[in-house]
């Protein structure tokens, strides 16, 4: 009898879980929390305090020197990757979408952090569509130091989501769906959060 109410308390709880969930959910978008936003084993996670995005001294694939800042009132995607990353080579291509989809609203700069020789660079995005993507490499340390101070690479691919303000809001491990409707809701709550 006692394992029987037991299965059932269990299957009440399992049956109620996703609902309680999803109100979790909507209380902490309510409070001021982001949407929940997740690609497979990891979500989006907000980062304390919100610092400003540094300057970043790049190269572009064809090795022009660049100077990366976040542009105020609009939200910058940064994406560290590498060519040895199988999970990058899907998540370029899906940024390099909402780049071209929201390019009015949004910027995206996807850094290679693995290698300085340009030619393996370009030939791994060459294997790639990522004709809208604006892709760096850490030609000169500046991401790798900023790394170390405030984009902890805790895996790869990682993006992180610099808010409106130019501040540094969070990150996503992985290759998540941002043209997703849980991603395009994220998206937005940063854009109103002006």
């Amino acid at each position: 009898m006692r394992e029987r109410s037991r299965a059932l308390s269990r299957r009440s709880f399992l049956m109620a879980a996703p609902a309680l969930l999803a109100s979790t959910r909507a209380i902490c978008a309510q409070d001021g929390w982001p949407p929940v936003f997740e690609a497979g084993r990891s979500q989006f996670t907000v980062v304390r305090p919100h610092a400003p995005m540094p300057q970043l001294r790049l190269q572009d694939p064809n090795g022009r020197d660049a100077v990366v800042t976040p542009k105020p009132g609009r939200i910058t995607l940064v994406n560290f990757w590498a060519t040895w990353c199988p999970a990058c080579r899907l998540d370029l291509p899906t940024l390099a979408r909402l780049a071209g989809s929201r390019s009015d609203r949004l910027d995206i700069v996807a850094i290679c952090t693995d290698t300085k020789d340009l030619r393996k660079v370009r030939a791994f995005l060459g294997s790639l569509t990522v004709k809208d993507l604006a892709c760096y490499v850490d030609a000169y340390g500046a991401a790798a130091q900023a790394s170390t101070e405030m984009f902890p690479i805790i895996g790869m691919p990682i993006t992180y989501l610099v808010g409106t303000s130019s501040r540094v809001e969070g990150y996503i491990a992985g290759a998540p769906d941002w043209l997703s409707p849980a991603g395009a809701r994220l998206l937005q709550f940063y854009r109103e959060q002006a």
